[in-house]
Formats: C-alpha cells, structure tokens, sequence
C-alpha cells in the first residue's frame, strides 16, 4: 500500500471507501448491506461465476432494456448497443470508462446508428442507472445466486418487468394499484396460454 496515497488503484474514489468505512464501524451493517446501499455495477452470479448485467434506462428513470452477459467486453456492448439503437436514436448515452464504449460506439455510427447522439464517458453521470440497479441487485442477493443462465435470464426478465410496472411505465395498468396490477399480469398469462 502506498502511505502516502491508500488509495491508489482503488476501484472506488476515497471519498465512497472513507464513507463505507464510517458506516460500518458507526451502524450495524454487514458488507451485504453496504453493497446493496451504495453505487455499484451489476454483476451476477451464475454457478458461482459472476455475470454482467447491462441495463439501459431514460433521464426520467424509465427502463429502456437489459442483457445478461457472460463477459463484459467489446462484443458484449456491442450486442447491448444493437438493442439499443432498435429502440431509438438517443440524445446522449452515458457509459462509465469501460474501454469498450468507444470503439463500440463508433463502430455503431458507421453501421448508422446514433447519428445524432453523444457518447459520454463520466462516471458520476451514471449514477441515475447505478441506483436503478438496486432492485435487480437486492432480488439477486436475496436469491445467493442462480444455478443456470437461462433460468437466470428469465428470472431477471421478471424482475425488469415488475420494476417498470411499479415505474408507472406501463400504461394499461389505470391507476397502479396492487389490483390493477394482479389484473394486468394475469391478462398477460391467459394472452400466453398459461393461465387458467
């Protein structure tokens, strides 16, 4: 460790580890709690082997779409920026400093997607989507993992969707009341077959 700067190539900024460290000397937290409350990427754990969990949401907070990955890498992102430019051509996409963005991003233009976007590699203008990732991050701890990525995969698929219900992001649920709700997901089971 370096005495004169400890925290040097530290994932995290000292500001963020200084602040854990208070909170778990000063309050009755486990590590689990901590992660769960502060800003941290999603990874998933599959068959005790961690996953990346790309998600997309709006400035409003509105879930856009996910992928669950094996790695976090450039065809990765690539495969998440596809679905992305289906959806729409985007103002402005902020990314952390993953290196892949760039070249991802570029490669994207020159198929001619996000003509008229920027790309924005800051940190801290991430944090509206690192905090959006608490309720898959907290269902995932609660769980202690998944045993298949298919399985995995759907769970996730069902958490999203709950999450944009309760986000008021879809508009055939009248006022969002739990009814509502009940109402809505099973008129989505019996469209599927899979109700009585």
């Amino acid at each position: 460790m370096d005495q004169n700067n400890p925290f040097k190539w530290r994932h995290y900024e000292s500001c963020i580890i200084l602040l854990c460290v208070r909170w778990y000397c000063r309050h009755c937290l486990s590590y689990r709690d901590l992660e769960e409350m502060m800003v941290d990427e999603t990874y998933i754990k599959i068959k005790g082997v961690w996953h990346y969990l790309y998600r997309a949401i709006d400035s409003n907070g509105e879930t856009l779409d996910f992928y669950l990955s094996k790695k976090r890498d450039a065809k990765a992102a690539f495969t998440f920026f596809q679905k992305l430019a289906s959806i729409g051509d985007p103002r402005v996409i902020n990314v952390d400093k993953d290196k892949a963005y760039p070249c991802v991003f570029s490669a994207m233009q020159e198929k001619g997607s996000f003509a008229n976007t920027e790309l924005r590699r800051v940190k801290y203008l991430n944090n509206i989507i690192e905090q959006d990732h608490r309720t898959v991050k907290k269902q995932h701890n609660h769980s202690l993992g998944y045993k298949e990525f298919a399985s995995a995969r759907n769970t996730i698929e069902g958490i999203e969707a709950m999450h944009m219900i309760f986000k008021g992001q879809i508009d055939r649920i009248p006022d969002g009341t739990a009814y509502d709700v009940k109402l809505f997901i099973e008129g989505v089971f019996k469209a599927q077959g899979l109700a009585a």
